[in-house]
Parts: structure tokens; sequence; C-alpha cells
């Protein structure tokens, strides 16, 4: 029996579509022939490759029972070029080749299927519009193997829902170029041709062409061949991609080309980008309809309907006029683009109402060259700072060029903690546009430092005209960082393009380092161990004095406080310089408060003068003289803030004593002379020991400065000695010894009081002027005692003091040059130690030169005493003499006895 003998009952599911059999062909008819289509195969050697592929699907079965066909037959050329790049096609057609998978056979079935309709074609084209038909291609997913249930009727025959749902999937014919063309598009462009005469078979009409027809691919490649298409295949996602191949019965109303050209560049750039994903997916939802069923032109050109679509909206398709039709606000360009699991329609304009995707930050960012940013944002997850269009921020953005340029080197790891600091700081809350920027104003970020106690860190603004006119923008820097290009205003978000990255504020020493002004301050926090302190301490402001502040204090003080043995006082004295709280500039400068806690336990007292509000602190201790002027500097931490102040301010938990300010004069033999001598209780500050012979002097143990030597000064001095001869000791001690207050004169200035004294310039125990003088605890045993102060000219300069009226031989040993000083905080704080260079040994005149003096005066009064008398007596007799003469007559009786 032949294999087409019998019909089966199934086939009488096709006779409706059979039926356009019967109707006229438009041009010639074709001879009739008495045999079938698939005896028309086997009788032209011409499709013996196309008889083999039928073989090898199984098809000549389904072909012999098919009552009425159009078979689209292609040539064995056709089958040769396509097996070519077709390895399914090319293992079919190999007879060595064994035998070939369910999945394939079914893959290659459906191939097949394309190139036949269920009815005889009944007008063959002969113009350019296309017709329509549907062939027996009813598409699924031959990926996976075909299931183990039998066929529901012999032979293999098409079966419906598949990827199309209860649709076959559709072919168009046309006329163009002298012949007929099949497979072409919407327009009759494209296709393959019809290369051979028709032949009408009994059951059927057979076609040959010059090509195999392609079955439409699904979705995403067709997308991704359209050459409208082209911006939203490269948008297109790999979520998406998978959307598009995997749900069936889908219909796409999308976008061509230009319509994504007519948004502006930055969103374009923004789609673009890595980041668009979620806006991308509901961008193709609001052209996606509810995949229930394929909706081809033919359901929407005669009437209007509304078809839902995935996201909810729906569409209005409204017929306009003829062969054009609305898709909501825009046009259909494009109808009906075949694919395997759906059709596509393309339209004029996007089908997005207004406000349904919201313009957010990040759009904006990534469409204006910032996507590195974005991207370091999205690792430390901050996305809700971009993410937000109603929130106010002002962006501080890095473009991708900037970023490049700095490296990645230069910024911390991705997705670190450190990145998330660092990106915070770039946000600052607010709308801040240039008009409202000034300078030195400090604005705070949305970085929440936990050393400033979770409060917001604030920036420096720099705010300079630079010489432009005033329709001119102002240069401005944040944080140190000079803005590129002009700010770009987009609703409630500002955007400034920064010339690098931000860096927020670093630790407290980290910032004091690169300061050089500060290094002598910096190095003491080393010294004391007090860096981790301050690091950690949150809330806090440092006030650092320069380096000059350390000389203005005296030498000897700077030298005690920096020496190993002072640590505990250098301690106290940073700790009074770090100030409980964050103190930013203007409020020191402008604010009301007066007193200011320290983390060394006692206040600052602050008082602002003059019209710009200079402020003057006043430390807890020190010298009731001594006040440090606020320089404001604004430099941030992490902790707080650090300002200048112009002297160094000592708190009253330290002590500055004479025997303190000795060790940094290098006088330890001077101190121990001093205690042998019974005055150690000068050396810290005490009153004299009670019943002692310095209580009964009415001595007190401050206000005493020390003219201290150096060790050096007593290489020649035989100690033993010295210290075995109690009354000499003490005499050389009591030399050294000036008691203040007292007052020094000198003959331009007279008499001034110690209470006078500037500490603020080079805070000197005593004046050093030239002349002046003071008494020391010797004076009150030597007329020597006094010392006098000798300011030198010339070459060598510098000042001496020597004691005064001292003269003999060997007068270099009364003067001592003046080499440091230092000023005592004990008592009323008039005291200290001037450092000397050699010892000044009380002055004890000769003989000669004590009783000299007197004797050669008394002896000369004598002398002259007798030459004047001896004088005046020569003087006298001289006058008697001239004075004498003869009376006239003689001299009376004597005449007479001469006669």
């Amino acid at each position: 029996m032949r294999p087409w003998a019998c019909i089966p009952l199934g086939l009488l599911a096709f006779i409706p579509l059979a039926a356009p059999a019967q109707l006229p062909l438009h041009q010639a008819a074709p001879s009739v022939q008495s045999f079938t289509v698939l005896e028309g195969l086997y009788a032209d050697p011409d499709y013996e490759s196309l008889i083999k592929l039928l073989q090898r699907a199984k098809l000549i079965p389904t072909l012999s029972k098919l009552n009425g066909t159009t078979f689209f037959a292609p040539t064995n050329d056709a089958i040769k070029r396509h097996s070519s790049s077709n390895a399914l096609w090319e293992r079919a057609l190999d007879d060595s080749a064994s035998g070939i998978p369910d999945n394939l056979q079914l893959r290659l079935r459906q191939e097949l299927f394309y190139h036949l309709l269920n009815y005889t074609l009944p007008i063959i084209p002969t113009e350019q519009t296309p017709q329509e038909h549907k062939t027996l291609l009813y598409p699924r997913d031959t990926t996976e193997p075909p299931t183990q249930e039998p066929p529901p009727y012999p032979p293999w025959m098409p079966i419906p829902n598949g990827t199309l749902g209860s649709e076959p999937q559709r072919l168009r014919l046309s006329y163009r170029d002298d012949a007929v063309r099949v497979g072409v598009d919407a327009s009759g462009r494209d296709g393959v041709k019809v290369i051979k005469d028709p032949v009408e078979a009994v059951n059927g009409l057979l076609l040959g062409i010059d090509e195999v027809l392609e079955m439409p691919p699904d979705l995403a490649t067709v997308i991704s061949r359209h050459p409208q298409l082209s911006y939203f295949s490269r948008i297109l996602t790999p979520e998406m991609a998978r959307f598009l191949n995997e749900t069936p019965t889908l219909t796409l109303f999308l976008p061509v080309d230009d319509a994504w050209q007519a948004l502006p560049s930055w969103e374009r750039v923004y789609l673009e980008s890595e980041f668009a994903s979620d806006d991308l997916k509901l961008i193709l939802n609001m052209h996606a309809i509810v995949p229930n069923e394929v909706r081809w032109s033919d359901s929407f050109t005669k009437e209007s309907v509304k078809l839902p679509t995935i996201h909810g909206r729906e569409l209005e398709i409204v017929p306009v006029e003829e062969n054009k039709v609305k898709v909501s606000d825009a046009e259909l360009v494009e109808r009906d683009v075949y694919a395997s699991n759906g059709v596509l329609h393309t339209v004029s304009s996007l089908l997005i109402p207004e406000g349904a995707i919201k313009h957010t930050p990040e759009k904006y960012l990534l469409g204006l060259n910032c996507t590195e940013f974005v991207s370091l944002i999205h690792s430390v997850n901050l996305t809700y700072l971009i993410n937000d269009a109603e929130s106010q921020y002002t962006i501080l953005a890095p473009r991708d060029d900037v970023l490049k340029l700095f490296g990645h080197h230069e910024l911390p790891h991705r997705g670190s903690e450190e990145l998330k600091r660092v990106l915070q700081y770039h946000f600052i809350p607010g709308k801040w546009l240039p008009k409202k920027l000034e300078d030195g104003m400090l604005i705070e970020t949305a970085l929440k430092e936990p050393g400033l106690g979770g409060d917001p860190q604030v920036m420096a603004i720099e705010v300079t005209d630079e010489g432009k006119k005033k329709d001119q923008s102002k240069a401005i820097r944040f944080a140190g960082a000079g803005v590129m290009g002009e700010q770009v205003e987009i609703n409630n978000t500002v955007i400034y393009f920064v010339s690098r990255p931000l860096v927020p504020p670093a630790d407290v020493m980290e910032t004091a380092l690169p300061n050089l002004d500060l290094s002598t301050f910096v190095a003491g926090i080393f010294s004391t161990n007090l860096a981790e302190t301050l690091k950690s301490t949150p809330k806090t402001t440092l006030l650092m004095p320069p380096n000059p502040a350390f000389e203005r204090l005296g030498l000897l003080v700077s030298n005690y406080l920096v020496s190993s043995s002072s640590k505990a006082d250098l301690e106290r004295v940073i700790r009074h310089h770090a100030v409980v709280g964050v103190e930013y500039a203007d409020a020191l400068v402008n604010g009301s408060q007066r007193t200011f806690g320290t983390l060394e336990g006692s206040d600052l007292h602050v008082e602002r003068r003059g019209s710009n509000r200079t402020v003057y602190l006043t430390p807890s201790g020190g010298w009731a003289d001594m006040q440090s002027e606020l320089l404001p500097l604004n430099m941030l931490t992490q902790t707080g803030v650090i300002h200048q102040v112009s002297d160094i301010m000592i708190p009253r938990s330290v002590h500055l004593t004479v025997g303190k300010l000795m060790k940094a004069a290098k006088g330890t033999t001077m101190t121990t002379m001093m205690v042998k001598a019974g005055l150690g209780w000068i050396l810290n500050g005490t009153a004299p020991p009670e019943g002692s012979h310095w209580a009964e002097m009415g001595l007190k143990g401050a206000g005493w400065t020390l003219l201290c030597p150096t060790d050096d000064a007593f290489k020649k001095v035989n100690l033993t000695d010295l210290y075995a001869n109690e009354d000499r000791l003490r005499a050389i001690v009591a030399q050294h010894l000036i008691p203040v207050p007292s007052k020094p004169s000198s003959p331009s200035t007279g008499s001034a009081s110690l209470a006078v004294i500037d500490a603020l310039v080079n805070n000197r125990p005593l004046p050093l002027d030239d002349s002046a003088t003071y008494s020391t605890l010797q004076s009150t045993a030597s007329a020597y005692g006094d010392v006098i102060v000798r300011v030198l000219d010339g070459a060598e300069g510098g000042t001496v003091i020597g004691i005064k009226g001292a003269r003999g031989r060997d007068g270099a040993q009364d003067w001592a040059r003046v080499i440091a000083w230092g000023r005592s905080t004990t008592g009323d704080g008039s005291g200290g130690v001037v450092q000397i260079d050699r010892l000044l040994v009380p002055y004890t005149p000769s003989w000669y030169v004590e009783y000299g003096g007197p004797v050669a005066v008394g002896v000369g009064g004598v002398v002259v005493i007798i030459l004047f008398f001896l004088g005046v007596r020569w003087v006298w007799r001289r006058d008697t003499t001239e004075a004498t003469y003869e009376p006239i007559g003689g001299f009376g009786h004597d005449d007479s006895e001469d006669s």
C-alpha cells in the first residue's frame, strides 16, 4: 500500500484551510498534473537534497497526507548553500552520519514546515504589496528533548499551542523585479526568489525557490538584526534578552532609533550605563502587551482597541486613515515583524507617560560623564544619595577623566568603609548655588563622623573674584578642590564638577604634620605619647602654638618642657591646649561664651577686643600678664578642628619652679650649692624653714631670680674646699640671688617695677636693659653685692651681667655672659633663672683699694692744710716787710739816745 493511500481522521481539521485551494490563480494557471506534490518532488532531480531532508525529518508520510498544500521548495543549490552554514542541515544530508536526535529532528521538521502552507496558494502575487499567509510552522522550543508522549495523530503533523499560542507562523509573498518573492517584510522587500515554474499537483502547488527560508528567530534576535532598533538592541540587558527569548505570545511596540535620539544626551548615556537596568525593564514593560495572545496588525487596523501592557497602563491603538495607525501618542512605523515567540511593531516615539520614570541625580551623573563616580557609589551601597529625586543635595562630582588621571591607587579600595567615608564627603545636604556660597564658610556634608560624635563633618569653602566682572561667575573651591566649568542645576540637585576627588579631614596628627610651623608642638605630642589620645578623643578643638612661641617662653622654659624629665608637665600643657568640644572660628570670634574647658581639667578664658573682635586666650596658670592671641585657621580633623595661637599657655597644674628651670640651665652644681647653703627652699618656691637664719631675715620662697652658672663654669673651682667653707659658699650663692620685686634703675629710665614686664617679649624674669642695676642677697652683707647689666655693641654683641663696682687685676671674673633665661610661675611669677657662662665670685677689694683712698685723702688733706697755712704766713710776712718805713724826724727817744 502507498503511504498516501490513507487519510487519517485528524486531517479533517485542515479541511477549512484547504478550501482556498479551489480558488483560481491570477496569472496563467500552471498545468495540472496527475501526480501529487510528493511525486512532483521525486520527479524533479533539482529536489534530490530536499527529498533527503524530508526523509531524515520523517515528513514523507506527512507530505503525502496533505490534501491541499503549497510547498516552497528550495532547490539543490539553495540547500547546498544553506547547509554550508547550518550544521543541522549538513548533518542531515550526510549519508555517513548517524541518526539525528529527536530534538534536532524536531528542529529540522520545524524549518521544513516553514516552507509549507496548509492550503493551495489561491493567487500568485503580481505586485509588491505583500500577501500574508499562515504556514504549517507552530514554533516551539527545540532546545529541550521532546516529550515521550506519542504525537496526537500519525504521521508527524504540526502541533498547535507553541510559542505563538494556537497560531502558526506567518509568511509574506510579493512580486518584485519580475519575480515572485517569498518571505518578504511588510514593505515587500527582501525575501527569496521563486525560480521554477509553478507546478500544480492534485493535492497542492509546488514552487521552487533559490534559497532556504529562514524561520523567524526569537524577539531578542529579531531586535538585534532590525536596522531601526539598533539603539534598543545596544541598551538591552541580559535579563531583558532572556525575557524576550523565553516569553511566548509576546507583542511589542518598540520605538525606532530616531525616537531615542529625541531624548537628552545625558539620558541616553544613562540608559547605556550598567546602572539603568531597572528603568530599562520598566521601559520594556511599558512597550510590551500582556502575553496572552499574539497581536498581529490585522487585529487592530480596522477598529480601535486598547491593549494592556505588562507595566499596567493601556496602549490605545487607533486607525486614523488608510494604512496609518496611532499607538497612544506615537505613529505605527512598521507592523508585523515576525518572531518565533511573538510579533514586533515599531513606533515613532517612546510610549512613556510623563513622570513615569523619575529623573534621579544618578541618571544625570551618568549622563554627565561621571560613570566611574556612580560606580564607586554603588560599590559602597550609597545609592540612596543619588536615587531620590525629591531630596535636595549639592553633589561634588569628579568626572571620569579626573578619576582616571588620579588613578584608583589614590582612592580607597572599592566597597571599603574608607571609600564610603570619602564618597559621603562629596555630598552636601541642601541646594547650594554659587550665590549662597561665601569665602571662609563651613558647610555640613553627608559624612557623619564618629569622631564628631556622629555629627556631620564640615567642608571649607573658598570663593574668590579673581578680578572677574560682576556678570561672570566666581571661582569656587570645595575643600581645596577647584570647580571645573559651570555647575548643573537639575530639579532639587546642584552638581559641581571638581578638579580632584575630595579627601575628608584626616586625624589631628596627620593634619598637623605637614605644617612645619607647628613641628615643635607636634614633636612634643609624640614625645608624651598623647598622639593616640588626641586622635581618638571625639569632639576636640586643638590650639597649636607655632615654633617661635617656644622661644617667646624663654629658652629655659621651652628646654625644660621638651626635656625627657618633664613629660608629665608637658602633657598637662598640651592637654590645656585641647578644648573640649568642636569650636570653629566663627563660634570663637563671634560667640558669647567666655570660658572653655580643656582636657587638662582647667578652663581657658576668652576675651574679644576691638571692632574686629580679636580673640585673646588666658590660661588657668602660668603668668598673670600673659595672654595668647587666637589665629583661627579652621584646620578640620576627624575629631574636630585645629586653630593656631600665638603663645604657649601654661595651666595651673604646671609649676615652673626655679629648681626645674635650673635643670634646663644645666645648673646641677649650682643646685647642690644652694642646698648646701641652706637655700634649697628657693628651688621649690616654698617658704624658708621656720627658725632658720633666712626666715629670721623675713625672706619668702617666691620672687627670686637666680643667676645660674652652667656646670662648665665650675671646672676650675675646687668644690671640696668651697663646700667646706660654709660662709664663702653662702656668699657666692647670695651673690647670684636677686630678690624680686625690686626696683632696677638705669640712667635713662629711672626705676621700673617688674609688674609691667611684657611677658610676650621673650618672657624674661627681669629686664635686661643696659645699665640696669639689681640688688642681690649679698647686697645686705657687702657694698659690692649689687649686679649691673651691660648690653654690648659690636661684632660680639650680647648681654653681660657683673658685680657693680668690682675692679681689680682680673676684672673679667666679675662679669658673665647671659646665655638664656626662664621665668618661674611660682608666687606672682616674677622670678626665674638667668643662665650665665661663669661664676660670679663676691668681690672683696684689697687693703690698699679699701683703705688707700681714705688714707690718701686724709694725708692729702693735711698736706693741703699745712701748705695753706704756710702760704698764708709767707704772704703775711711778705706784706709786713714791704709795709715798713722811717718817720720824718727820726724815731723819737731812740734818736736821742744815739745822740
